[in-house]
This record gives structure tokens, sequence and C-alpha cells, in this order.
């Protein structure tokens, strides 16, 4: 089976993704749109000009079984070539975007592909199209619990204080460090904010092993992940109530989603008081990347005609 893999930028679970369905015989091939993408930037619109003639050009040049367009932008590409099925998988900020023109896109793209893909029950419930919930997966390998103090002499942090670790750069201004630093500020606790940024995606398993809480204010995400790989880690997390986190972390020890200040400090200082870990191993289970290989696998050959329906199907605004 030979897929070609359409996205606007690589991120590392998109990478996992690709690996995982490799490693079940899957032949893929990424093609992402030109240009550069950095932070809160975006790209210009002569740049997804250029995309569709390079999709066109790779389908000339392979026998590609089908075509999968991750996030909302790059569906129209996909289902503008009227030969190979379309699988799309919606990320979050295009079908939850602030923007009405990029969530219709993502509504009236979703309507017209193959299937449909979403991660989270929230879009699932948003959707006004068949969808089938398939969550991205976690390294489970790659992001465990280790040692707090093996984790910071592996990484240099020479400190015995409780750190909350902010996990984006703290110039984007959606991640609203400012408000971070507020909150920790505000706490009546011994506390030292730390951001991560510009960090080898293998090397931030050590950082959450070597903090003490994971702070998240960001005004809206379409994940974040990091809040998944966080709670394979373990690591207590305080976030705003965006994206996925409260239905990954919300029920989970040690864990407080809020968009209310007060709630946050009272969480930050309940963590660092109770000097214990999240339970949050237990929110990840069958969530690995191998399950996701394995759904995503399965789904291409059900549209393929390779294989049987399952049960994973959802109806239009009904996740499971």
């Amino acid at each position: 089976m030979k897929v070609l893999q359409l996205v606007t930028s690589p991120r590392p679970f998109f990478d996992q993704q690709v690996s995982a369905l490799e490693a079940r015989g899957v032949d893929c091939t990424v093609c992402s749109v030109p240009g550069a993408h950095r932070g809160d930037s975006t790209r210009s619109p002569t740049d997804y000009l250029r995309f569709y003639p390079k999709i066109l050009s790779e389908l000339r040049s392979g026998e590609y079984d089908l075509v999968h367009a991750n996030y909302g932008l790059v569906a129209p590409f996909a289902l503008a070539q009227p030969i190979r099925p379309v699988i799309l998988t919606l990320w979050g900020t295009d079908l939850m975007s602030e923007q009405s023109w990029l969530r219709s896109l993502s509504q009236h793209s979703a309507r017209h592909a193959t299937a449909t893909v979403v991660p989270t029950r929230t879009m699932a419930r948003t959707l006004e199209a068949d969808h089938e919930l398939i969550p991205f997966g976690v390294d489970t390998e790659l992001f465990r619990p280790m040692p707090k103090a093996a984790a910071r002499d592996r990484i240099g942090w020479d400190t015995d204080r409780p750190i909350a670790l902010f996990p984006y750069d703290s110039s984007r201004g959606v991640k609203d460090y400012a408000r971070a630093r507020r909150l920790v500020d505000r706490a009546d606790i011994d506390l030292e904010l730390r951001t991560v940024t510009g960090v080898d995606h293998d090397k931030i398993p050590a950082y959450m092993n070597a903090s003490d809480v994971l702070l998240v204010t960001s005004k809206r995400e379409s994940g974040p992940m990091v809040v998944k790989e966080a709670a394979a880690c373990s690591l207590p997390v305080v976030s705003t109530d965006v994206g996925f986190v409260r239905e990954t972390v919300g029920d989970v020890h040690n864990c407080v989603v809020s968009d209310d200040d007060d709630a946050l400090i009272d969480g930050l200082e309940a963590v660092i008081e109770s000097d214990s870990r999240a339970n949050g191993c237990d929110t990840i289970d069958g969530l690995g990347i191998e399950a996701l290989g394995e759904s995503l696998h399965g789904l291409y050959r059900r549209v393929l005609g390779r294989d049987e329906p399952t049960s994973r199907r959802t109806e239009a605004g009904h996740g499971i």
C-alpha cells in the first residue's frame, strides 16, 4: 500500500504517525506546503499556490493507492485530484479555529473526503460529517517516568527548587507566557518557572521528568500533545481548558483544568505541597503509537475495500 501524506508542516506526532504506518508496511511519501513556518507565523498564499503542482507531480510519478490530507488547509488540494480516495485528518486548530472561513473549509472538506478522522471527542461533537475517532498516539517508550534527580542531572538543572515547566516559546502570544508568569508569581509557594523551546523532541521527556508540574496557559490549542506526553511521564498538569486537555487529564489526580486564575494557582500550590506525581499513565492506555498505526492502517484497508468495517466509525456530531 502506497500513501501520499499531505501536511502543512510536519510535527513530532505526525512524524510518529508516519513511522507507525511504515512499521506496518505502508509506504508513505510526505509532501509538505512549500515555504517556512515558525511559531505564530503563517505561509503566504503563494506558498499554497505552489503546493498543488507539487502534489500533481508526485501523483504522476508514483502509483499511490490513496491521499491522506493532514490538516484542514491541505484538504482542498487533496480533493482537487479526482483519482485517489482521500483520507482527511483534522488537527483541531482547523475545525475549532477562531476564523470562520477555516472552520467552514474544514467542515466542507470533511463532507467530501472518502473518510475523515478526528483525534478528540470535542471535535467529534463539532464535526457535521461522518467520521472516525482516532486519538493521536504517544510514544510511551520515549515518554515514561524517570527519577527527577536523574533527569535534572541529565539536562544540567542544578537546583533543588520545584519547577513549573512552560513548554513553549515565551514570545508566542497564543501561549500566553505573561499569564503563566503571573500565576507563578501569585502562588504562595516557592516555585520556579522555566521555559523550554528549541529542544529536540527526544530530549523533552528528561525536561518533563526534571519538572514538578507542567503549566499550560494557552488561549487556544488543537491538543496540546504536550499534555498527553506529560501524562505518560506522570507529570502533574495545570492547564487552561483548551483542546483535549480536560478529556485527557481532567479526572487525573494532581491535575487541574480551569480558565480561572485562582483555580490554577490553587492547583499549582496543591501539586507542589503534595510533592507527588500524577497517575496520568492510566489515561493514555491504548493511545500508544502502535495503536494509532493499527487504527489508521485499518481505515486505509477499509477505504480500499481490503478489510471489513469496524465499530470505530461514528455519525456526524456524535463522538464515541
